[in-house]
């Protein structure tokens, strides 16, 4: 089967004309091992015995009292390295080492992505080299640490925002400098073909695990998934199984920084569509094209595009997207730890956020802190049916990505609990 490269009208390949013949062999290569039993056995080997797949589906309880549904948790968070970053990686990885590819570069935002990246490269014996913005570095120390404890380099961008579109840009760079020996594992479904619907393919693990867990458990489909997004391949990785099956309602959430009229990460929302890092799809542009600053309290999510396919979704209308604030996030982050002792990754409690806010909410509006420093959302002291979103009779099941250690200290000062 021939790899998509393009989503209705988005997608594409909009780079310098010195990395086609690296596209090319990447999807040749790509297709290859496709129909490769031996290479998807161990991809499969390593799934489950290496990054610890399947992971389960968690009926989180006290949530689901708060919200009116019964909602489920699909636990990426239980992965190896935290995040369901491990399954594109390995993939990725893998192939860099069928193609003969020793240098291995890498981006990444929240520093799930580099963990992951700079784990499977000591697994596979390949050099490996994450570029990481300076801000992101400063949010995210404890996982730039454990980069360089797995033998990674470590390079923090210091222009631009400082932030993951930046990562990105020099991730690029090298990659035209040095494309004949290295091998650029991008770590969502952006970029351009056949990134998108490679990364979505390792990824769609999740939504397949998904599907078979919740029928063999309630014996019928949910009634809506739910995902943050930022690039989105959590989000697309879970939304892939579903995609044809128009009863289930996808939501993908964005961040809505400090509110969509002020900073924020938010392209579906009030982006439009332009070309970005190799790939046409909705993005935060001027008014003469020209890439604006996002912005999150989550360095996952703090980049002012989105893959080709979500974009196409949206203007299809199979999926929906909301979008959170980084207050919000934060509420989210503490009410699950506190509902259920999960903390989650920020990226995720954007999504957890959307499941606790009330239906009338059109725009998202930012909770304010009690006297006591603690943040609190809409219907969060007791289940109200006029507070929730959802039917009585609702099942949900929201994709928790990572885990909030790299976190903890960021949200920990917001929140007021580090004295």
């Amino acid at each position: 089967m021939t790899i998509q490269t393009r989503f209705g009208p988005y997608g594409g390949r909009f780079v310098p004309e010195t990395l086609i013949p690296a596209l090319d062999e990447l999807t040749a290569a790509y297709e290859e091992v496709r129909e490769d039993a031996a290479f998807q056995a161990e991809l499969a080997y390593l799934l489950a015995d290496y990054a610890g797949r399947p992971t389960p589906l968690f009926h989180a309880e006290r949530l689901s009292a708060r919200c009116g549904a019964t909602i489920l948790l699909k636990r990426e968070d239980l992965c190896h390295t935290g995040a369901h970053k491990i399954n594109n990686v390995l993939g990725q990885a893998l192939l860099a080492k069928r193609m003969g590819k020793r240098r291995v570069i890498a981006e990444t935002g929240a520093g799930q992505h580099g963990v992951a990246t700079a784990t499977a490269c000591a697994l596979l014996d390949l050099e490996c080299v994450v570029y990481m913005g300076a801000e992101d570095v400063r949010r995210q120390e404890l996982n730039v640490v454990r980069m360089r404890l797995l033998g990674a380099t470590v390079v923090p961008v210091e222009s631009g925002s400082r932030t993951l579109k930046d990562a990105m840009n020099e991730a690029l760079r090298d990659w035209v400098t040095n494309v004949r020996e290295t091998f650029y594992v991008i770590g969502s479904v952006a970029g351009p073909a056949p990134y998108p619907a490679m990364v979505r393919d390792f990824q769609a693990v999740i939504g397949a695990e998904t599907i078979a867990q919740v029928r063999e458990r309630f014996g019928h489909l949910p009634d809506e998934i739910v995902a943050c997004v930022g690039g989105g391949s959590n989000a697309m990785g879970i939304f892939h199984a579903f995609r044809d099956l128009a009863s289930v309602r996808l939501t993908g959430v964005e961040a809505a920084g400090e509110g969509l009229d002020g900073r924020h990460g938010a392209p579906l929302a009030k982006g439009s569509p332009g070309v970005l890092h190799g790939s046409y799809s909705y993005l935060l542009q001027d008014a003469w094209g020209q890439v604006a600053e996002a912005h999150s309290i989550s360095a996952g999510l703090d980049y002012p595009g989105v893959g080709p396919e979500h974009s196409w979704l949206k203007d299809s209308g199979r999926a929906a997207y909301a979008a959170a604030t980084d207050d919000e996030a934060l509420a989210a982050f503490r009410t699950l730890a506190e509902l259920e002792g999960i903390i989650p990754a920020l990226e995720s409690a954007h999504a957890v956020a959307y499941v606790l806010r009330g239906p009338s909410s059109a725009e998202p509006t930012a909770p304010s802190p009690s006297q006591t420093g603690r943040f609190t959302i809409p219907g969060e002291a007791e289940f109200d049916p006029a507070a929730t979103r959802f039917a009585r009779g609702d099942l949900v099941i929201v994709n928790l990505s990572g885990r909030g250690d790299k976190d903890v200290y960021e949200a920990g000062a917001r929140l007021g609990a580090l004295s």
